[in-house]
């Protein structure tokens, strides 16, 4: 059975985006990567450390360099993510988020429409009659 996810900080969550993109990088990679104004090197590699132990991240060895990769895929985590917001936020319906939504007019009928069509054709989603 696979641990369960930590939580990331923001600049943990950055440090990843990075690495989904890149799939296999170096530090300095991931430090060329991040916006303006970049973080220092030592910065990013403590970060990836941290990553690590938060099973997160791991590394293959080149001498004294190290490649990082990630052991966790950007939708497991996109998922487990927002599932835990919908949950603080909305009490656990994805339907209260989406009529948020609407109500602020953040999202349309038509992109309503265009949801509601991906889950009828999603085949094991419930109740998508």
């Amino acid at each position: 059975m696979q641990t369960p996810l930590k939580a990331l900080t923001k600049a943990e969550e950055e440090i990843m985006q990075a690495l989904w993109l890149l799939d296999k990088a170096f530090v300095k990679d991931v430090v060329e990567l991040l916006p303006e104004p970049k973080p220092h090197y030592n910065t990013v590699s403590t970060i990836i450390k941290i990553l690590e132990d938060k099973h997160y991240v791991a590394h293959e060895s080149f001498g004294k360099s190290n490649r990082y990769y990630p052991l966790v895929k950007k939708e497991d985590y996109s998922k487990k993510t927002m599932k835990q917001f919908v949950k603080k936020y909305f009490d656990g319906s994805f339907a209260g988020m989406l009529s948020f939504f609407a109500q602020e007019k953040d999202i349309s009928i038509k992109e309503l429409e265009e949801v509601l069509k991906e889950l009828k054709q999603s085949p094991n989603k419930k109740d998508a009659k």
